[in-house]
């Protein structure tokens, strides 16, 4: 996964139409309706800034918060301090060597962040490495990119600017993998401008293949819905929203 060394510092002031808190009310909806337990403790795999731990926090649930970016869970640790609830548990590892001491009710793993697993090995790993950690009954929930949004994403540049950072994406879809140059311009105190530059890149995957290799890791009740809305999946979806429930 990419190491977001220079994102990180600038990454939810980009991401501020994420509309973060309609995704946790839609993701809880979705893991209650899969887990035959109840949900009390949440993993947050991939977890990023933290964003959607401290939601769930404030929900009441008990959160373990795992990402493979150093940077981007020195930003979820400050964003916790102070939210109401049960302190979040943040840990440093990769999606395919998740290692817990415990189990959890259920597990997220939100905002594309399984398509950074560019070989079909690794998701696989990743669903066992779940497998282990999640009860059964317990409910696993992700979403990641539909074909038509990365097919769109070919050959375009796009701008964002916000809090004195600018950002430039150039993005190219190719063989089913998306390749993304990063130009990130951050203004400092004194006003001169820093420039950096990151590499991402993401692989589609068909929710048929995701559905299957769940099965194979041990999941059952694979459903798949639109981008926050209890409905299949339409060509004009973003984000596919994936939901199973642990054997």
């Amino acid at each position: 996964m990419a190491s977001y060394e220079f994102l990180a510092a600038s990454y939810d002031a980009l991401m501020r139409d994420a509309d973060y808190a309609r995704r946790a009310a839609f993701v809880e909806k979705l893991f209650l309706r899969a887990a035959k337990r109840e949900v009390h403790t949440v993993l947050d795999l991939a977890c990023g800034t933290g964003t959607m731990t401290c939601l769930l926090t404030e929900r009441g649930y008990e959160l373990i918060s795992v990402d493979g970016s150093e940077d981007m869970l020195m930003r979820a640790r400050e964003k916790a301090e102070g939210v109401r609830g049960i302190p979040p548990l943040f840990l440093h590892q990769s999606m395919t060597r998740l290692d817990l001491n415990d189990t959890v009710d259920a597990a997220i793993c939100c905002l594309d962040s399984l398509n950074y697993l560019t070989e079909a090995r690794d998701v696989r790993r990743a669903f066992e490495r779940l497998r282990l950690f999640v009860s059964p009954g317990g409910a696993l929930v992700f979403d990641v990119h539909a074909l038509g949004k990365l097919e769109a994403m070919d050959g375009e540049t796009y701008f964002d600017e916000a809090d004195g950072v600018c950002c430039v994406w150039q993005t190219a879809f190719r063989r089913g993998l998306l390749d993304y140059r990063v130009e990130l311009f951050a203004r400092r105190a004194d006003g001169a401008w820093t420039r950096s530059t990151e590499y991402h890149r993401q692989r589609y995957y068909a929710v048929e293949d995701l559905a299957q290799w769940l099965r194979e890791a041990g999941f059952a009740d694979v459903r798949a819905c639109g981008d926050c809305r209890m409905r299949r999946p339409t060509a004009a979806d973003g984000r596919i929203y994936i939901s199973a429930r642990r054997k």
